[in-house]
């Protein structure tokens, strides 16, 4: 290969001389002969340079120096310290741990309230009202409810329509409210997945079988107040059997009324009963009356017939003169002195035209 020039070798036109054996490859300030390895840095002077450190990215980000061309970067907040040089931190860290235990741990409850505890969601205990501690959440959760408030629960709410059929075959349009509370709170918040819900549709099926016991005339009138206590009764012992921990206060019936479609009719209805009942009234009165007059009158005969055995002539006497005034004293008169002289004395038309006397005046 005389005559070409190697890549490797010299700007001559022989090979380069191989490496003696004997001897080291020769090192310090002088250059090596050849071409520059492209996968080694290049190098000036007499030091090699370094890659950064990240100690150096940091400093430079600070703006602490390099003398590049680059702009400052954006610098982090930093917590002021406290006279000693320390940091605040612990302190903030240490007061954020006080207030999550104070609102975990330490519980109010007040008179008409309890709490149910619960640990990892079981049921742990019930706490009565005052002041109470437990495990800080997430470990315990404490979950407080009135108890001792009466609620209400209207059925049907809005202006929804409930019709019922009473004992006689007739509907009737019924509203009426319950008021109950709690007096379970374990039973309250763990039997029953509606409690609420459970009230009114025990309230409801409760409602509809004490009016089938009645007819329509006790359910709008008298039968009311043995309706509402029918419906305590009952719904009580329902609720109990399912350990609902409800206690049903009182249940009152606000309205009763027919069917909107038929209510003309029924008012006719009623008001036809209304004159026959006001009829059968003022018949039986006139009875009474009547009755009572003779009494009387037996009572007066009893005692005129004592006096009757006692003197008989007299008594009959007298008897015939009562007699005659009480009838006389309803007709017209007429007085003739003698058969011979036609006179006449009109007394009934002289006592009409007599002048009554001025009340007050002698």
């Amino acid at each position: 290969m005389a005559g070409k020039k190697s890549p490797w070798g010299s700007s001559g036109g022989s090979e380069p001389p191989a490496p003696d054996d004997a001897g080291p490859a020769p090192q310090g300030d002088a250059p090596t002969e050849g071409p520059r390895n492209p996968w080694l840095p290049p190098q000036s002077g007499d030091a090699p340079k370094r890659g950064p450190n990240i100690e150096d990215i940091f400093r430079a980000r600070k703006g602490g120096g390099g003398g590049g061309g680059g702009g400052r970067g954006p610098t982090m907040p930093r917590l002021p310290q406290r006279p000693d040089g320390k940091s605040w931190a612990p302190v903030g860290v240490a007061i954020v741990a006080a207030l999550w235990l104070s609102t975990s741990m330490v519980h109010r409850i007040a008179p008409q309230e309890k709490g149910i505890v619960t640990t990892f969601g079981s049921y742990s205990r019930t706490l009565d009202s005052g002041m109470a501690l437990t495990m800080p959440w997430p470990i315990q959760q404490v979950s407080v409810t009135d108890v001792t408030s009466i609620r209400r629960e209207s059925i049907p709410e809005g202006d929804g329509e409930k019709l019922m059929l009473t004992g006689d075959q007739n509907l009737l349009f019924l509203t009426y409210l319950v008021r109950w509370n709690i007096k379970d709170l374990k039973q309250y918040s763990f039997q029953l997945a509606e409690p609420d819900q459970t009230v009114r549709e025990v309230a409801e099926a409760a409602m509809r079988q004490s009016i089938a016991e009645v007819n329509l005339n006790d359910a709008m009138g008298s039968g009311r107040q043995q309706i509402e206590q029918n419906v305590r009764d009952r719904m009580q012992r329902v609720l109990d059997a399912y350990r609902s921990g409800v206690s049903i206060q009182g249940v009152d019936i606000k309205k009763t009324d027919p069917p909107t479609k038929v209510v003309d009719a029924f008012k006719e209805v009623l008001a036809a009963q209304q004159d026959a009942q006001s009829e059968i009234n003022r018949a039986q009165a006139w009875a009474e009356q009547l009755t009572a007059r003779a009494g009387g009158e037996a009572t007066a005969f009893d005692k005129v017939y004592e006096q009757y055995r006692l003197a008989p002539e007299v008594t009959r006497r007298r008897m015939y003169y009562e007699t005659m005034e009480r009838v006389l004293s309803q007709t017209d008169k007429v007085i003739l002195e003698s058969n011979n002289v036609q006179s006449y004395l009109p007394l009934p038309e002289m006592k009409r035209t007599q002048p009554k006397p001025a009340e007050g005046g002698n």
